[in-house]
């Protein structure tokens, strides 16, 4: 496996699969609690992290499942949060025999049209090529970091973003991404394992209209978190950890 992976604690093996413009530490306050009764995954993603940047187009579904083939894992829990949350879901309708249990952190979804909004804050992040630290400053000043923005954990978000815009924009040699066809937004009342669907208050009007669209899952939970945004991974650990552990029982 080319994918950088860290693995912590044994029992039930549990896979977390961070969101976008982060890596693996993303999930730091959040092991320790899952780590005294579970075998912790944690990787970097392609393109981010210690992970090698794409020389091509990437596929994450087949990366993770890579990741549970190379670990001889042939069932794990999964754990995804914003396109992390985007993979665990194509995976979980491509081969739901492989998925314990599904838990989705302010999930992005395949096949979903944003709004005018987020594209607008999208098109300035873009046009702002290779200024570095500007981009990153355009990421962090999205409304679905507004909570973060105010914590302490600010500064480590900010670290995260600017290795992994640095990384995008000077070793990438492809932005191409797949996905599974058709997209999971068509797909969503075929979802067999038990899902667990969390989201924060204070995030882009997108991310409630996706999450209408993921209560067509026949099997699912969701829990809001009041006065938190997207990273609720950095500002809301404990909870997060709780509502995983009580889940998985």
């Amino acid at each position: 496996m080319d994918l950088h992976a860290e693995i912590k604690g044994s029992g039930r093996p549990i896979i977390l699969i961070h969101g976008s413009g982060t890596d693996l530490r993303e999930w730091v306050f959040i092991v320790p609690y899952l780590q005294k009764t579970c075998r912790v995954i944690a990787y970097d993603m392609r393109g981010s992290g210690k992970s090698p940047s794409p020389a091509g187009p990437m596929d994450h579904v087949k990366d993770l499942q890579m990741v549970m083939d190379d670990l001889h894992l042939t069932k794990a829990i999964i754990v995804g949060h914003s396109r992390g949350g985007q993979v665990a879901c194509d995976f979980a309708l491509a081969d739901p025999s492989r998925i314990d249990k599904l838990i989705l952190i302010s999930p992005n979804l395949t096949g979903y049209t944003y709004s005018s909004e987020y594209e607008n804050w999208l098109s300035k992040i873009v046009s702002a090529k290779n200024n570095i630290p500007l981009v990153t400053d355009l990421i962090l000043q999205g409304k679905h970091h507004t909570v973060v923005a105010a914590s302490r954990h600010y500064a480590f978000l900010k670290e995260m973003v600017f290795h992994y815009v640095k990384k995008t924009l000077t070793e990438w040699k492809s932005y191409e991404m797949h996905w599974p066809e058709p997209p999971a937004i068509l797909r969503l009342k075929e979802m067999k394992p038990p899902t667990l669907f969390i989201q924060g208050t204070r995030e882009f009007e997108d991310m409630y209209q996706i999450k209408e669209h993921y209560s067509q899952i026949p099997s699912i939970e969701s829990i809001l978190i009041p006065k938190a945004d997207s990273m609720t991974t950095l500002t809301h650990p404990e909870e997060i950890a709780e509502n995983i552990l009580a889940f998985m029982q």
